[in-house]
């Protein structure tokens, strides 16, 4: 066998079932021993949307996800989904062909430094420089993409090296076990929770990649501590516990943010700060904090750490049951409660709203939440309706609202919901997208309707960047121009065979995502949207305050 082939195997023995990608021609051997494996290779149409795809891929399944693109722009191409994968946690290998090694010392033909370009925004790239190294890159690339902090990693195969000849095996994959938190810092945990007054829980996606979701809510329940979410740890504790403060991460005052406010101590679990800097949740950096994680603290001056409690989250959070089992602790709940409250009756303030020019935010946010079971997928797109998801869409399950928010780059949701319905066929999948992020990735669309893929894209429309007016308003009561011009949405759809329809009218809207739900393959729904509500939530969120 050549290279290529014993990579394929590799592949196959790290359980890899599909791949997305475009290949080149200095891919050819590779391809080839696609075509006699048992692995799936889904053609996209751009290197950017396989990435987002397996990205979502690692986020739904904890196993690394697969992309593939050829040497120079096929490599370039990747770059954007495979760091927005990096910081979002989520495992991920890209495979790029390259020049034939005859060729790297001189100036050639597309041939550029990729394992270079993909070293800061990756955990590990390496080209294979000899066919008997296949095995080894493989298995280190799999192995640090699933160890936490999990990411992306890189590997390279150039074509000349592809196609030599090789004697070799895959090696035997060994699942390495996490280390476990030693039993004095639980103590020491424990003992800084029991004397807390008002303690409360920032959860992040550690929570929900570590499967700690059920150990928490155990702990939550027998508390009464307040726990409350990141944006990528929605659904770390159920909704309709009362002991779910939602969704924080606005760069804005809100509701939950004075929880944070009142407590004398904040327990983080899994919590990563590329998400939401401690700096405007502990802007004194008085707070004390108990840190509990898969890995050390970051160094921060806003974060520092009274404990840090490092190892295994789950069992973590199991042994801390056991000790809360021994020494039971309950808190007082009154303000938790209040704010609880109040979060509700924002969620439902325009469940019944019926504008008929421009549909609010929070009317769209309702009427998907209704629509959608505990187990379905929502994926949202980069924009001012991530802001909207993030607040007002909360989730019953762990990995049913993924939002990219650590690199948090456009483009996401489309390709991600493609990837999502692959994972969960039995699952409703639907992406919020606002109609600029929809058209960065709009060519797969094709995509979708080849795969037959059964998803529905929500296009919030307002003609311009929404979320930087927001920010450029708030920050200097103007903006520059970032209005643009929007295709004929139906013809877009119909000239990609997907349903369409579009809605104005506010009560119309459960009814067509009803429909759209119900019908085999992709469908797009265009509403306009009154983002006139961006700066009210703005000021909303300046002014207030929890009543008791």
């Amino acid at each position: 066998m050549n290279a290529a082939e014993l990579l394929v195997r590799c592949l196959e023995n790290e359980g890899v079932t599909r791949i997305f990608g475009v290949p080149g021609e200095e891919n050819a051997a590779l391809m080839m021993a696609l075509e006699d494996s048992s692995i799936e290779f889904i053609l996209t149409r751009h290197e950017q949307g396989a990435a987002f795809m397996a990205e979502v891929h690692g986020r739904l399944t904890g196993r690394p996800g697969v992309c593939l693109g050829t040497l120079g722009p096929g490599a370039t191409n990747l770059v954007t989904g495979v760091a927005n994968a990096n910081m979002d946690r989520a495992p991920l290998i890209a495979i790029t062909g390259q020049a034939g090694t005859e060729r790297w010392h001189k100036e050639s033909h597309q041939a550029m430094d990729v394992v270079g370009m993909f070293t800061p925004i990756t955990k590990w790239a390496s080209s294979i420089i000899h066919p008997e190294n296949v095995p080894e890159v493989v298995r280190k690339a799999f192995k640090l993409a699933t160890t936490e902090n999990p990411g992306a990693c890189h590997i390279e195969l150039p074509e000349d090296i592809a196609s030599m000849a090789v004697e070799g095996t895959p090696i035997p994959v060994a699942k390495p076990l996490r280390a476990v938190a030693s039993a004095q810092a639980i103590d020491h945990a424990w003992e800084c929770i029991r004397s807390a007054e008002t303690p409360i829980v920032l959860a992040g996606n550690g929570v929900v990649r570590g499967n700690a979701s059920a150990e928490l809510f155990r702990f939550a329940e027998a508390t009464g501590i307040g726990v409350v979410n990141t944006f990528m740890a929605k659904g770390a504790i159920p909704q309709s516990s009362k002991h779910s403060l939602f969704t924080i991460g606005l760069q804005a005052r809100d509701r939950i943010a004075r929880a944070i406010e009142e407590s004398d101590l904040v327990v983080t679990l899994g919590y990563d700060i590329v998400e939401y800097p401690p700096r405007l949740w502990n802007a004194g950096a008085q707070k004390r904090v108990v840190h509990i994680d898969f890995t050390p603290a970051e160094v921060d001056r806003y974060y520092d750490a009274e404990v840090e409690v490092v190892g295994d989250l789950a069992e973590t959070l199991r042994m801390l049951n056991e000790r809360m089992d021994s020494a039971p602790y309950v808190m007082d709940e009154t303000l938790q409660h209040a704010i609880r409250r109040e979060m509700l009756d924002d969620f439902a303030e325009y469940a019944d709203d019926d504008a008929t020019d421009a549909i609010k935010p929070q009317k769209v946010l309702w009427d998907v939440r209704q629509v959608m079971g505990p187990s379905d997928v929502l994926l949202s797109d980069v924009g001012a309706h991530k802001m909207w998801v993030a607040r007002y869409y909360q989730s019953e399950e762990p990995n049913t609202c993924l939002i990219p928010n650590g690199f948090a780059s456009m483009g996401f949701a489309l390709p991600g919901a493609i990837g999502a319905k692959i994972i969960r066929p039995e699952n409703k999948v639907m992406a919020i997208v606002g109609d600029g992020g929809f058209l960065m990735n709009v060519q797969e669309m094709e995509t979708a309707r080849r795969l037959n893929s059964d998803i529905v894209v929500l296009l919030w429309e307002d003609g311009g960047y929404g979320l930087i007016k927001w920010k450029q308003e708030t920050a200097y009561g103007r903006h520059t121009n970032l209005d643009f011009g929007n295709p004929d949405w139906a013809a877009l759809a119909k000239s990609f065979g997907w349903s369409h329809r579009r809605v104005e009218a506010s009560l119309d809207l459960k009814p067509a995502l009803e429909r759209a739900l119900g019908e085999p393959g992709p469908s797009l729904i265009v509403v306009p949207i009154d983002y006139r509500e961006n700066a009210l939530l703005t000021k909303r969120l300046g002014d207030i305050a929890v009543g008791l």
